[in-house]
């Protein structure tokens, strides 16, 4: 039996220092006893958003030219057709049926407009092949209308690809890495279109939090009332109001940049993350623990499989023949499982230590904690993804 008591984690631990490492280490204690009221503060531009303030999607049709025989096969009809069209609008008119080249492919291109951006400013655009293109490494995207959800085009693209990866092959085998039928062009669009964003509204704002929590809502508001007096009122877990003092009506830039900047201890939901795909476990700062008893057992089986070839003996009557059989072997083993007590009521940091006391992986991790909340012991929210 093994006891893991909350109180005992440093016990047993001895610090051997010299003179010069016993001051730094003295010194290293301060800092961490006088700074944990800041330490976990952030400012609320990092937490929420001011409503009205966006970025906003744009998507277009275009073709990529100048691949090395890496575009679309001949079977892509709308690959051809697109090639077709765009050569009748500069008078060559050619039979798409009949058009068979390997050095274009049909593309989608999107891109995010931020907001306030301005007539002549340029974005970034992402290139996806939606055809059977192997590559696009080496293309060139002809110039594209990019659209909003108003169906008005606010961008236009048109530049170099740029592919983080490659790929090689021969006859009998093929290398690659990343993915080559998906590119970037930084700074590959240029905006044509303005959108007016109305971000204050009868001379107030709303803050919007990106995550909604009730006890967030509160302290944003009483942060915000510190300053100035009774012009913020939490509508619910997610919206602030915040009324503009009259001083600063005539310059809500700078009232925003003041607000946003305030620093706010956030609260969080108490909640671990599990990736079953990938065994990564994330726990939360508020998750506790009640007191429970902890066995973990594994079972191994062993299957080990041969083929004996008999083979007729010499004189042996017509008909023989040589026949193979298999030999089987199996071996089941089961680990003695002991029995853990990890008391409850644990911080993060002694929730970490108990688990890896018991000395197992990350996936066995991850089904005791799932039993633990079956159990009705975990305070918090497990989420599987």
């Amino acid at each position: 039996m093994f006891e893991l008591k909350k109180k005992s984690i440093f016990k047993g631990i001895r610090i051997k220092l010299g003179g010069f490492s016993l001051l730094w280490f003295m010194f290293a204690l301060l800092f961490m006893a006088l700074s944990p009221q800041t330490s976990f503060s952030t400012r609320i531009k990092e937490i929420a958003y001011i409503d009205g303030i966006r970025n906003n999607q744009l998507i277009g049709y275009g073709i990529v030219i100048g691949l090395n025989g890496t575009g679309d096969k001949a079977n892509t009809v709308f690959t051809n057709q697109s090639l077709a069209n765009m050569l009748e609008k500069m008078g060559i008119k050619v039979d798409p049926n009949a058009t068979k080249v390997k050095n274009v492919a049909a593309v989608m291109v999107t891109a995010n407009l931020p907001p306030f951006s301005k007539v002549g400013s340029t974005i970034d655009v992402t290139v996806s092949s939606i055809g059977d293109a192997t590559s696009l490494t080496g293309g060139v995207l002809l110039m594209t209308p990019l659209r909003g959800a108003d169906g008005e085009v606010y961008a236009v693209a048109q530049g170099a690809l740029i592919v983080g990866g490659f790929s090689v092959g021969g006859a009998g085998a093929t290398v690659q890495k990343n993915h080559t039928t998906v590119a970037r062009i930084p700074n590959g669009a240029t905006i044509e279109r303005e959108i007016g964003y109305e971000f204050v509204k009868r001379d107030s704002i709303i803050i919007s939090l990106k995550t909604h929590d009730f006890t967030t809502a509160r302290r944003i508001e009483e942060r915000i009332n510190s300053l100035y007096n009774d012009i913020s009122h939490a509508k619910d877990a997610g919206t602030i109001y915040v009324k503009i003092p009259d001083n600063m009506k005539e310059n809500p830039v700078k009232f925003l940049s003041l607000i946003e900047n305030l620093d706010v201890k956030p609260d969080s939901v108490a909640k671990i993350v599990v990736d079953e795909k990938t065994g990564t476990i994330v726990i939360g700062e508020n998750v506790r623990i009640s007191t429970v008893a902890i066995s973990q057992g594994n079972i191994s089986v062993m299957v080990k499989e041969d083929f004996k070839v008999s083979q007729p003996l010499p004189f042996a009557p017509p008909g023989a023949q040589t026949v193979v059989t298999p030999d089987t072997r199996i071996r089941a083993e089961e680990d003695k499982g002991k029995l853990f007590i990890v008391e409850g009521d644990l911080t993060i940091k002694e929730l970490v230590n108990a688990l890896n006391a018991i000395g197992v992986s990350t996936r066995e991790m991850i089904s005791i904690l799932q039993t633990i909340k079956a159990a009705g012991a975990l305070h918090a929210e497990l989420e599987i993804i």
